[in-house]
Order: structure tokens, then C-alpha cells, then sequence
């Protein structure tokens, strides 16, 4: 897990187990207030008192519902920036939906008849405890950062008046979640109103990607003036391949005319550019289907790896398994753990170069191996140890990556996310020496662009019938 998913994760689960704590507690108040309290005495119980498992049944239906319906409303983001007012109003509305779906569902469900007096109780208890357990979560999250724990590393880009606010206003509130470390110029000119403010380099001179690097940057606040505002897109640029989020101060102007969505550090407003890959949940998500996939598959296919590496190992000498450097997420290098399928020497002449069809430099049983892609299999256990994930662009060498990310545009931005074993291009048919390295570079992007757990299992779907009935593996 990258250091921004670290430092992401304790708040949002603390408020999902808070959240959760709170919705059975509410069905559990509300059957108890109905049914065992003074309250029977205004509200007399005429058919006795119902079963509790009926209800509790009820709560491990709707629990999940409403924890859907706060995530869509972005209730599980750390550092929202809401207060308690705003919380309090969005959960209200959740609750409200909640019921209608409870409502539904009670109509429709005639082997059981649910009191009405305990769904009003509850709309009430849910609000309630929810907003206890928001308020809780919310102090919480504003002494851990004041504590100094889990903040996220901010540089500023520019030197304008708005520049030293934003630092200023960020550097003497740490309960928001965010160091401000200093700030960077364009062409070295400073304002002398920075003050003691920390200098991190002129970007006319020493790369953006280098001072984030160095400093773990997480976020770019972008505070130009007007006059600078043509650097914009060569610093975005600059920055593909890193997951740094990227924000700005817009121009007045433009929020009086657009529709954008601003967000709001210390009520200075900021125009999102560039959000992060992946959200945190999003992160966990396709992290627990990798090590739920992975480990089914090799304990399946176990037995037959030990058949692949003994007629590997009676065909040719050699080693069994090939390990080849590949360049993964953020850009860090790992070995690569593949089949062997070509002879040892395969490169020693040639240099780094991809297998082409017919290739001279592959065995009898690495052809096989080859063509139902069976020499990828040991890369199971990258995905294991996190270097990559079972989906997501195909890793490149670093002398490839170098070639391309001068030449191909936004090709760096394939590192933003885990490689992967297959992927959205390979499935497009967009696989070996033999495919445009444009094509499969916007396919990598568009996935990156779009992903969900849907997108994945429909890719390794597939996946798998590319391997049975494809002819482009080679």
C-alpha cells in the first residue's frame, strides 16, 4: 500500500465501524424503545411482541444500502472539509431514502408484519446516532492531524499574495490534514512577502517530478499569476506517471462563468485538475479481489506448476522461472517473475527487444507455453506481494519506458496505478511487439480513467477466452 493510501485509511474506517456500530444500535434501540419501555403505555402492544431476529435480519439489509448511500454522497472521503452542519444534513437525506427503501421492501415482504411505530423510531435513532457517531469521528479526525499523524505533504506553485495566504491559512490549521512544506517557482523571480516561507527550487531548473520525489509531496497547490498561467500544462504534464493531486486557484472570473466543482481548503477555493488514481476504497477494493483471486488460482493450479517447471527444467538448461526488471506503479522498478520460454542467451546479441511471432529464441514448450500465455502464471505471485495487481496496464522494461514517455503522449500516466497481469488493451488485442504502443497507451489510460470492480472481472473474463481462442499470443 503507497504511502497516500497510509495515510488515507484510518479516518474512513473509522467512520465506516462507527457508522455501522451506530445503524444496528439504532435498530436495536428502536425495537427495544417500542416494545419494552413506558412507552407501551401510550402505544399499547396489541398482536405481543414480535421476534428481534426479524429485525435484526432487517438491519443486515439495510446497513449496507445506507453505507452505499453515504459513500455516494462522498461521506467516506478523509479530509472532507464538512462540518458538523453539513454532515448532519446529507445524513438526513440518507436516512430518509433509507426508509422509503425499508418501507418498500416491508410492503412487498407480507410473511411478516413490521411495526410502523419502529420504522418512525427509527428514522429518528438513525439520524441520531449517526450524527453522534459523525460528531465523534469528526473531533477525532481533527485532533489526530492537530497531532501531526497522517498529514498530507503539500508544496505551493507560485509566489503571488494568494500563495503566502494559502500557506498561512493551511500551516496554522494542521487539524485540515495538510503540511504545507513550502513553495516553488516558476523562473526563480520570489516575493519578497513570502517571507520565512520555505523555498523548494525554481522548476525552470530542477523538475517538478524531482522535488516531489524528494520531498513525498501529495498535493500541488497551484497559485500562479495570471502572467504564468501558460506553464499550467507543461507542469501537469511534468507530473504523469506520479500520484500527486494536483489543485488550483482559479481566477475569479472563471468561477463567476463555469460550473465547475470547487473545493474548499480553510475557504480558500481550489479547482480540481488531477484526482488521485484511485480512491482509498476503491484501493482496498481491488486490493482484497487481488489476494482473494490470487489465492484461489494457486491453490488450483498448484500441482500443474510443479509439472510446468519439471518439463521446463528437462528440456533445456537453465533456470525454471525468468525474472526481467519491469517498471510498476509511481515508477519503482521489481522482477518480474515469468516461465522461462526462451533460451538463455536470447538477448545477449540482440539487447533488449520484444518477442515477435515466430520468434527463433523460443523453445518447443515455451511456444506453448507462450501461446496460451501459461508462461505469465509465476506473475500470480507478484500480485501477492503487491508489486502488481490482476488487472491494470502490462508492465514495460525501463528501457522501453524511457523510449517511450518522450515520445508517446501521457504515457507515463500508465504508472499511476498497479501493472497488471492483463489488461483493457490486451483483451482489445493490443498485445506483443507487433501492437501500436499509442493505441495500447490510451486504452491503459481509458481504464485508468474508468475503473471499478465490474471492469475488472469483465476483463479477466475476457482474459480468459483471448487465451483459449485468441491467435495474437505469441
Amino acid at each position: 500500500m503507497s504511502d497516500r493510501h497510509k495515510k488515507d485509511l484510518l479516518i474512513p474506517l473509522l467512520t465506516v465501524t462507527f457508522d455501522i456500530i451506530a445503524i444496528e444500535f439504532s435498530f436495536l434501540f428502536s425495537y427495544w424503545f417500542r416494545f419494552y419501555t413506558s412507552f407501551t403505555k401510550y402505544f399499547e402492544i396489541i398482536y405481543g411482541i414480535p421476534p428481534i431476529e426479524e429485525y435484526i435480519y432487517t438491519s443486515f439489509i439495510i446497513m449496507p444500502i445506507l453505507l452505499w448511500l453515504l459513500h455516494r454522497r462522498n461521506l467516506y472521503k478523509p479530509r472532507r472539509g464538512n462540518t458538523f452542519t453539513d454532515e448532519f444534513v446529507l445524513i438526513v437525506r440518507v436516512v430518509i431514502i433509507g426508509l422509503l427503501v425499508l418501507m418498500t421492501g416491508a410492503f412487498f415482504y407480507r410473511t411478516f408484519s413490521y411495526s410502523r411505530l419502529v420504522v418512525g423510531i427509527l428514522g429518528i435513532t438513525l439520524i441520531v446516532f449517526l450524527s453522534i457517531s459523525r460528531f465523534i469521528v469528526i473531533k477525532f479526525e481533527q485532533w489526530w492531524y492537530a497531532q501531526g499523524k497522517d498529514l498530507r505533504r503539500i508544496a505551493i506553485i507560485g509566489c503571488s499574495d494568494t500563495a503566502l495566504k494559502i500557506y498561512d491559512s493551511i500551516s496554522k490549521n494542521s487539524k485540515l490534514g495538510y503540511k504545507p512544506l513550502g513553495y516553488c517557482t516558476i523562473d526563480g523571480n520570489t516575493n519578497n512577502n513570502m517571507g520565512a516561507v520555505p523555498y523548494l527550487g525554481q522548476l525552470s531548473s530542477v523538475p517538478i517530478a524531482d522535488i516531489i520525489k524528494s520531498h513525498h509531496i501529495d498535493v500541488l497547490l497551484i497559485a500562479l499569476s495570471e502572467r504564468e498561467h501558460t506553464y499550467l500544462s507543461d507542469l501537469v504534464r511534468n507530473c504523469q506517471g506520479l500520484n500527486v493531486e494536483i489543485m488550483m486557484v482559479p481566477d475569479i472570473l472563471d468561477l463567476m462563468t463555469s460550473h465547475v466543482k470547487i473545493k474548499h481548503i480553510e475557504g480558500i477555493p481550489f479547482l480540481g485538475i488531477k484526482s488521485p488514481s484511485l480512491s482509498t476504497w476503491n484501493f482496498i477494493i481491488k486490493r482484497l479481489f487481488d489476494l482473494i483471486f490470487t489465492s484461489i488460482i494457486l491453490l488450483i493450479i498448484s500441482p500443474f506448476f510443479l509439472l510446468i517447471a519439471l518439463l521446463i527444467k528437462l528440456e533445456s538448461k537453465g533456470s525454471i522461472f525468468y525474472l526481467q526488471e519491469r517498471v510498476g506503479i509511481n515508477g519503482e522498478k521489481f522482477k518480474l517473475i515469468k516461465f522461462r520460454s526462451m533460451r538463455t542467451d536470447a538477448e545477449v546479441q540482440t539487447g533488449p527487444i520484444w518477442s515477435h511471432k515466430n520468434d527463433p529464441r523460443t523453445t518447443k514448450l515455451g511456444k506453448f507455453l507462450r501461446r496460451f500465455s501459461i508462461d505469465e502464471l509465476p506473475q500470480l505471485v507478484n500480485v501477492l506481494k503487491g508489486e502488481m495487481s490482476i488487472v491494470g496496464p502490462r508492465p514495460e522494461r525501463p528501457f522501453f519506458v524511457e523510449q517511450f514517455k518522450g515520445q508517446i503522449p501521457r504515457y507515463l500516466e500508465r504508472h499511476r496505478v498497479k501493472t497488471g497481469m492483463t489488461g483493457w488493451a490486451q483483451v482489445n488485442g493490443l498485445r506483443g511487439g507487433d501492437a501500436s504502443i499509442i493505441e495500447r497507451t490510451k486504452y491503459d489510460i481509458y481504464y485508468i480513467e474508468n475503473w471499478s470492480l465490474i471492469f475488472d472481472i469483465k476483463i479477466i473474463l475476457r482474459t480468459t477466452y483471448a487465451v483459449l481462442f485468441g491467435k495474437d499470443a505469441y
